[in-house]
């Protein structure tokens, strides 16, 4: 579900404006799933940059297959690479078996292993974090709005990801600066198995 796990894998390594090549099989990701893409295009050359944002912003399934196929020469040696970073990062109930959070009795992840992620990713990756407060993304002449509605109710929230399936229910991950006293703190809020996108929302705003 929580497809940012790969900026761990990235940081370092890639510039943003490296290319990676789009397979049909990432092409075709979510055509009939009903799943959330980026609608990248068969056969082109996609930025690190956009990639991002196509699944940052957009959810997209098929931008998660092109990075996981570049990197880990396959789907399933990414998961096998994502396996291995989640122990490093001492995530003791998580299991991947692909890089787009589809349903599998073997992929998984605990509500506090998804907490530890996000809080890794805010605090050691602060450049990457910033997309995950941009409003919206367009691709392939497609707009579409950031899933997680709460960075644009101005109250806050600059992140951090969304997630639904039918196993899984609508789930939200939110980060906020708020307030403590004569500074600051930063809020972390981890919401599973609610029913719909509006009761992930409202669940995360308590």
């Amino acid at each position: 579900m929580f497809r940012e796990f790969k900026l761990g894998l990235l940081h370092g390594r890639l510039k943003p404006e490296d290319t990676f090549h789009v397979s049909e099989r990432a092409w075709r990701q979510g055509l009939k799933d009903n799943e959330s893409k980026m609608w990248v295009a068969v056969n082109s050359d996609v930025s690190v940059d956009n990639l991002l944002k196509g699944i940052i912003v957009q959810s997209g399934g098929d931008a998660c297959v092109v990075v996981a196929e570049t990197l880990g020469g396959s789907e399933q040696a990414f998961a096998e690479m994502e396996n291995a970073r989640a122990k490093e990062l001492g995530l003791t109930n998580s299991h991947f078996t692909n890089s787009s959070g589809l349903p599998d009795p073997e992929h998984y992840m605990s509500a506090t292993d998804l907490a530890k992620l996000a809080a890794h990713v805010i605090r050691d990756y602060p450049d990457q974090y910033a997309y995950f407060a941009i409003p919206e993304f367009t691709w392939s002449n497609i707009r579409q709005p950031n899933r997680n509605t709460l960075v644009t109710d101005n109250i806050g929230v600059d992140g951090l990801k969304t997630g639904h399936t039918e196993a899984a229910g609508y789930c939200l991950i939110s980060s906020a600066i708020r307030p403590n006293g004569t500074g600051q703190r930063r809020l972390l809020s981890v919401v599973t198995g609610t029913a719909s996108d509006q009761v992930r929302a409202q669940e995360s705003l308590k």
